[in-house]
């Protein structure tokens, strides 16, 4: 389960680390092309922790 935990948390920075630093997403105000594909790979991180945590666990 720790795996899966990292995975999640590995794509958040990653994503987050990629809004505060990516030019073209702050000069457009809108993510880019490489911004969609990490918060891409963080919602499917996410969706795997919240399967691998069972349905009776709180997604807070």
């Amino acid at each position: 389960m720790s795996s899966v935990n990292d995975a999640l948390e590995n794509a958040r920075f990653t994503y987050e680390q990629h809004m505060r630093t990516c030019r073209q997403c702050h000069a457009d105000a809108a993510p880019c092309a490489v911004a969609k594909h990490l918060l891409r790979l963080y919602n499917l991180a996410r969706r795997d922790r919240m399967r691998a945590a069972g349905p009776n666990t709180p997604t807070a």
